[in-house]
């Protein structure tokens, strides 16, 4: 149970195109980065001279049976002398990390994750724990961050979404074996993430999710969708719907995506040609990652 728990934390953390949106209206509109006619998941690109950046967004769970990986993408996961995803490919298999996580996710002695919730959104939780087989007390212990990203994950597993057929996983595989493998953040990084969402945002992300239960894999199926065309409007337009509370689009989407555009600036400082693979919603809608690179003069190129 645990190493299930764990891998749902780092599923959607690494996701926001994925489960991890599911919310209310943001405060802003999210506006989709300009895409040309396509088939195919998007890939991107900046370059200078001698450095050539690809942007490719992912889906870290898919169904066994979703093909996707073409030539073009082949091609340029093949030209990379580097490799960089959101964490290290192997930072999920350190035991230590496991119980860390696990730790970091408890509440103080003597409170309850249900004792925090209205009685009116406690009934609504307990039932969204009975729609996936868990008692009532299944997270008692833990913050709500952690109960709302198990939620977020076990609905899909159960109709049929699969972490090792995940993106990372097949992008892992295809690469060159003496490619060089870097990230852009840590594991502790991207749980920290939400573990210091103020406690309303952390329990509004859980209630969000548990209200709509039965409605999750219908959009999951949906942005996978969008994914797959290569739809970039369409995949921000499904965000506009799911994207919420302004803290957690900081914290989760905007913030990170500037400070990956800074690292992308800085790596183009240095030769040689990287394949980057972060959640498809980090490259689609207002502050995407590519709207920050063009705030620093970069151009971005869509290629597919």
């Amino acid at each position: 149970m645990k190493r299930f728990l764990l891998a749902s934390c780092t599923g959607i953390a690494l996701a926001l195109g994925g489960c991890a949106t599911a919310g209310a209206q943001d405060t802003e509109t999210v506006t989709a980065t300009a895409s040309v006619p396509s088939s195919g998941p998007a890939l991107w690109k900046v370059a200078d001279e001698d450095t050539t950046i690809y942007l490719f967004g992912t889906v870290h769970v898919l169904p066994t049976d979703v093909e996707w990986y073409d030539e073009d993408i082949a091609a340029a996961l093949e030209s990379a002398d580097t490799l960089v995803t959101e964490i290290p490919a192997d930072a999920m298999s350190d035991p230590a990390l496991q119980g860390a996580i696990m730790q970091k996710a408890m509440l103080p002695e003597g409170q309850t994750l249900r004792a925090m919730l209205s009685d009116e959104d406690r009934a609504v939780y307990e039932t969204a724990l009975g729609k996936v087989g868990l008692p009532p007390q299944a997270f008692d212990r833990f913050e709500p961050w952690f109960a709302g990203m198990t939620l977020s994950v076990l609905p899909l597993v159960q109709k049929g979404y699969d972490p090792e057929s995940g993106v990372e996983k097949v992008v892992e595989a295809a690469a060159a074996k003496t490619a060089r493998r870097a990230a852009l953040e840590t594991v502790g990084q991207q749980i920290d993430f939400f573990d210091t969402l103020p406690v309303d945002s952390q329990t509004e992300f859980l209630m969000a999710l548990a209200r709509d239960m039965d409605g999750m894999v219908a959009m999951m199926d949906e942005m996978v969708a969008e994914w797959l065309e290569g739809d970039a409007d369409g995949l921000a337009e499904i965000m506009n719907r799911t994207m919420t509370d302004p803290a957690v689009a900081a914290a989760l989407l905007y913030n990170r995506n500037e400070r990956w555009a800074e690292w992308i600036d800085e790596r183009l400082d240095q030769p040689g040609a990287v394949f980057v693979a972060v959640g498809a919603g980090h490259l689609a809608g207002q502050k995407s990652v590519q709207d920050y690179l063009r705030s620093r003069d970069i151009e971005v190129t869509r290629v597919q």
